[in-house]
């Protein structure tokens, strides 16, 4: 309790216990008591209601994580997503459901440190993107006559976030070019190889490789070609070393610049990156060709200019013109990142050298 007590921002364990005298009108041994009466929970698990302002579109949010969970460290089942964490040295889980009634999303972490509770619940809000002003979102995406109809049929879409950036980096890598699926199946393969397996629940059976791993593994067998098994390698070594950094990011443009630096990383990677990894509203790629296919522009030039009218929720516009194209084409996955991009660092590589956004 003297942890929970801490964690939760009391300055010391007896203002804590005075809190909670005045709240529940007992004092926490008693509440102990009363709960081992009860039935006890089990060691180190912890469940909360997270608040979103409706509406909420969790049906879109949960295709869009399940077509590219991870497999071994994320899985959507039974209406609910699961996946592992690992935060200061030790590892757990957590679940989020949905809680209609209550305008909330439920919570349950199973994690040995309590201290790590508030910073593994603002991650998950960032994740399912808890803090969006869906109303003032589409007060502005409506006003436009080409987006008013797929916010309306689709209210509440929300922008998914990611646990962690390095993770949704290599993530984005995997999937240049190809289908969601065969990304998916190359992150398996990855997780498989190389990350750290862990006792978890169901399928959830590892934890995801670091960059410091990932700076040094040998990646080929996976069947990736070279240049992108040596992408990934480039920026675990630039994660590694401190050049790019996902936490406390402010200056999104910068961020961006620095990921484009790195051979195989152009700007449809860089951009999808800071809208899942960094929360970024506006982050938009006008070369995406799903986009493109969405509104019948003729050029990424046409669509930058078009897509003016959507800031500062570029972001969000995009999420529904991907749903708009997907829809369009039944039976087909739309592709991770349909944009071939040449090599920034060396932008008159040919084609053939070039590495898919």
């Amino acid at each position: 309790m003297g942890q929970i007590a801490l964690a939760a921002g009391f300055g010391c364990v007896r203002r804590f216990n005075a809190s909670i005298q005045k709240t529940y009108k007992r004092t926490p041994t008693q509440i102990r008591k009363l709960a081992h009466q009860k039935g006890v929970q089990a060691a180190n698990q912890y469940e909360f209601q997270l608040r979103y302002r409706p509406p909420y579109d969790w049906n879109g949010m949960l295709a869009f994580l399940a077509a590219r969970a991870t497999p071994g460290v994320e899985a959507v089942e039974s209406g609910r997503y699961l996946r592992s964490i690992s935060v200061n040295g030790l590892t757990g889980y957590f679940s989020v459901s949905l809680d209609s009634a209550h305008n909330s999303l439920r919570v349950q972490i199973q994690f040995g440190d309590p201290r790590s509770l508030f910073f593994i619940i603002e991650r998950i809000r960032g994740m399912f993107d808890l803090n969006a002003d869906w109303l003032d979102i589409a007060r502005t995406l409506k006003s436009n006559d080409e987006l008013a109809s797929l916010v309306d049929s689709a209210p509440g879409l929300r922008v998914p976030g990611c646990w962690n950036g390095f993770e949704l980096a290599v993530r984005a890598i995997l999937g240049q070019q190809i289908r969601v699926a065969a990304a998916t199946g190359f992150a398996g393969r990855l997780v498989k190889a190389f990350g750290q397996a862990f006792p978890g629940t169901g399928s959830i059976s590892h934890l995801f490789p670091t960059a410091d791993v990932l700076s040094q593994a040998d990646l080929t067998g996976l069947g990736l070609t070279k240049a992108r098994a040596e992408t990934i390698r480039n920026l675990a070594r630039a994660s590694v070393s401190g050049r790019i950094q996902f936490e406390s990011v402010f200056d999104s443009e910068s961020f961006r610049q620095q990921l484009t630096q790195i051979p195989g990383i152009g700007n449809w990677t860089a951009q999808y990156i800071a809208m899942r990894a960094l929360g970024e509203p506006d982050a938009f790629p006008p070369g995406d060709v799903a986009l493109m296919s969405a509104l019948n522009a003729a050029s990424a030039a046409e669509m930058e200019r078009r897509a003016a009218a959507w800031r500062p929720w570029r972001s969000y516009a995009t999420m529904y013109l991907w749903m708009k194209n997907s829809q369009s084409k039944p039976g087909k996955t739309a592709t991770e990142s349909p944009k071939i991009e040449i090599d920034a660092v060396n932008p008159k590589d040919s084609p053939s050298s070039a590495f898919a956004g």
